[in-house]
């Protein structure tokens, strides 16, 4: 049995190397690397885009409160 077995293996190992037959797990995870970084980038970007426009709307806000100007 154990013969049979090992016979399987060495098909597949001679399959491999013959044919170039190669695991894309490797890529896989790459590729979901790039989406992640892509992902962070985009949010970064958002946050500090929105982070701005958020101050100046407070900062209007504060500005008119206080009553020291009204036009923002």
């Amino acid at each position: 049995m154990s013969s049979i077995l090992q016979m399987v293996r060495m098909t597949g190992v001679w399959m491999t190397a013959r044919l170039g037959v190669k695991s894309e797990r490797g890529a896989t995870a790459v590729e979901y690397g790039l989406m992640v970084a892509l992902i962070a980038a985009v949010i970064i970007a958002a946050v500090v885009f929105l982070g701005q426009q958020t101050k100046a709307t407070f900062d209007c806000t504060a500005t008119s409160v206080a009553g020291r100007t009204n036009a923002c």
